[in-house]
């Protein structure tokens, strides 16, 4: 491709500028400094390099780009609309930021069209592209270069670099050699509170080396030397990162360059001056048409670019496959594997700790599902999240099915939400319930784009044992199901930790949580396991012996204490059903009939989990009984830390007795 016209690219980048400060005005609320300082830069890359097609924003060969410095969300809806996608209108960016509009605050998967994943959270952004970008080399690793062959492009900012978060993703994407990463670092040198010189004197450029990237630099206002960078980056053998020195709020005359121009509306008066700066000579949202012609050319390349793919898929022996693996699904074989296993467990009845349950659940199912990408934060061996058939994927082989994370919990919850978005993979990931902490944000991220990621936690209570209260979580299962859209599973045996892989695998539109015992449990359901009783989240496991007095409900390994309680209640002559309860989320969702089948009205509940009581009271009432945590844990064998802390059989019929 020839050497860009500065004389053509000047005024593509002034119409993001104008775009930009003119919504973030409209709006009185926004911010114009990045995406006026980047858009030289921007335009560059999508004129002369970025794979997308604006007629079809989803085909899947496509190249990602991810706007990690969310703030400056203009920046993209100006490259959308004057790139030509449907949808992203004059008129929505006229109406940025406000109710019901395509132009939200910052930018969301799913509500946009062209926007690739949601950003504003500083550091996700970069991270979950490690994710699209090793996706990438995993699917190019069974399909070719022909049916899959793209970058993941990233604008990030200075606060990108600055979250924790990043050196986690940096550290993994340099550690695999992901060469289709290209990371362009708006190097502008201004953070809110001022100069970045105030709180970060890091030289970036050598901590990206430092982790295996290329690293470059570049003035990023100037057309012909930013081109020149984005064709060296892409010859990479390795991840690159490229320092564009720029300007924030580039062409404003008096908040150029400053923090003033960051996260505020410029003003009329400063827009005038910018316009004049910049020779825009038109009014509020007013693109020129030759302006916009230049524009469309840039689509129109895009189109040619994705004909000539669907012709190569077409032509393809693998086309079948490939069609079947981006549109996600649980294979057939994989369908008919996971119930040969639940069938097997129904009759042999095993004891065992509900993460050994779950490895075997993986070990049953991983050989006949290829999409599925497992991995551990470095604890793969109490995880138990490896199974047999699945080789590991190193920088020198993508064609294995699991990843190993290394201490980046984080950094491997963003990842999985990447390779999510992108397609053709159906990630899960493990670490300790308590490490969820760590997970949080990126956990949130799942639930808000309605990514069926999974999250596999094991060691799941106080029953860990001896490494005590900072590896015990006590709130973290609170903490999972106050997230909207988020499904925490806990199973009480072998059987349900299956049924649980069958619900979490099955859903489509969010995060699945496994919270996993360490402990071995018996073996408790006595059915043939044909119907997935966990599947409405709660259920009779076992009924009274006449009309229920009190309900007990329990999840995962206090679910034995709720049926030795009820022997015991029995011995008293009170009639108590046992109500497992492996997602309260799920439960919860179901209608009223179902719910008071279950929980009959008047009859009151009390519950026993090893955790605190937060939440429960949705389901057993102000008025119920909670047998459960107050508090922080301790170190030592789990039999005596039950019984310190009066998560006992006895103890739920003391509660229960209180209420009959």
């Amino acid at each position: 491709m020839s050497a860009p016209d500065p004389a053509r690219l000047g005024p593509m980048a002034n119409a993001i500028r104008a775009l930009s400060m003119d919504a973030v005005e409209a709006a009185k609320s926004g911010h114009p400094g990045m995406p006026m300082g980047m858009a030289d830069v921007a335009a560059v890359l999508w004129d002369r390099h970025i794979k997308f097609d604006p007629a079809d924003p989803d085909w899947p060969d496509r190249d990602r780009f991810v706007l990690s410095a969310g703030h400056g969300s203009m920046l993209i809806y100006s490259l959308l609309h004057l790139a030509g996608v449907e949808g992203v209108t004059l008129d929505e960016l006229k109406n940025f930021r406000q109710l019901n509009s395509k132009t939200p605050g910052h930018p969301e998967y799913g509500h946009t069209p062209g926007v690739e994943t949601t950003t504003g959270p500083l550091g996700q952004g970069i991270s979950t592209a490690v994710g699209m970008a090793l996706a990438e080399r995993i699917l190019n690793a069974h399909y070719g270069d022909d049916l899959v062959d793209h970058h993941t492009w990233v604008i990030a900012s200075d606060g990108d670099l600055q979250e924790g978060i990043s050196q986690e993703a940096i550290s993994l994407a340099g550690h695999l050699k992901l060469n289709r990463l290209i990371v362009l670092w708006d190097d502008n040198e201004i953070s809110i509170d001022g100069s970045t010189s105030l709180s970060d004197t890091v030289d970036h450029k050598t901590r990206f080396e430092a982790a295996g990237w290329k690293t470059l630099s570049v003035d990023g206002h100037n057309i012909k030397a930013i081109h020149a960078a984005l064709d060296e980056a892409k010859e990479s053998d390795r991840p690159v990162m490229i320092a564009c020195r720029t300007v924030i709020g580039f062409g404003a005359p008096k908040k150029a360059g400053t923090a003033s121009s960051h996260g505020s509306p410029l003003g009329a008066e400063e827009i005038e001056g910018a316009r004049k700066a910049l020779g825009w000579e038109h009014g509020p949202f007013v693109v020129p048409d030759d302006v916009r012609e230049d524009w469309a050319e840039t689509g129109r390349r895009g189109a040619q670019a994705r004909k000539s793919w669907n012709e190569r898929l077409a032509a393809s022996a693998k086309r079948d496959d490939f069609i079947a693996r981006m549109a996600g699904g649980i294979p057939a074989s994989a369908q008919q594997a996971l119930a040969a296993r639940i069938a097997s467990v129904a009759k042999d009845k095993p004891a065992l700790a509900t993460r050994a349950a779950s490895g075997k659940v993986l070990d049953a199912i991983a050989a006949s599902y290829p999409a599925l990408i497992g991995g551990s934060a470095d604890l793969t061996g109490s995880n138990l999240t490896k199974a047999g058939s699945q080789a590991i994927i190193s920088a020198d082989d993508f064609s294995g099915g699991y990843i190993h994370y290394g201490v980046r919990e984080h950094g491997m919850a963003a990842a999985m939400n990447g390779m999510s978005l992108h397609g053709g993979v159906k990630p899960y990931g493990g670490t300790f319930l308590i490490f969820s902490d760590y997970c949080r944000p990126a956990i949130r991220l799942s639930a808000l784009m309605n990514q069926p990621v999974i999250y596999v936690l094991t060691h799941d209570s106080i029953g860990l044992g001896e490494d005590g209260p900072t590896h015990q979580p006590v709130e973290h299962l609170s903490a999972l199901r106050a997230i909207p859209g988020v499904e925490t599973w806990r199973p009480c045996d072998a059987l349900e930790t299956a049924e649980s892989w069958a619900c979490a695998l099955e859903r489509d539109d969010g995060p699945a949580i496994l919270a996993l015992s360490r402990q071995k449990v018996p073996h408790l359901r006595e059915d043939d396991g044909s119907a997935n009783l966990s599947a409405r989240g709660g259920y009779v496991l076992r009924e009274s012996s006449g009309t229920a007095q009190i309900v007990l409900i329990a999840t995962g390994t206090e679910v034995e204490l709720a049926v030795k309680a009820q022997g015991l209640l029995k011995d008293k002559g009170v009639a108590a059903r046992v109500v497992s309860m492996p997602c309260v989320e799920r439960f919860l969702a179901q209608d009223a009939v179902y719910r008071s089948s279950v929980l009959p009205e008047g009859v009151p509940c009390v519950a026993v989990e090893a955790a605190i009581r937060w939440g429960w009271d949705a389901i057993i009432g102000r008025e119920g009984g909670f047998v459960g945590m107050t508090g922080f844990g301790a170190s030592a064998p789990a039999e005596e830390l039950y019984e310190h802390f009066g998560i006992t059989a006895e103890r739920v019929v003391e509660e229960a007795l209180k209420r009959v």
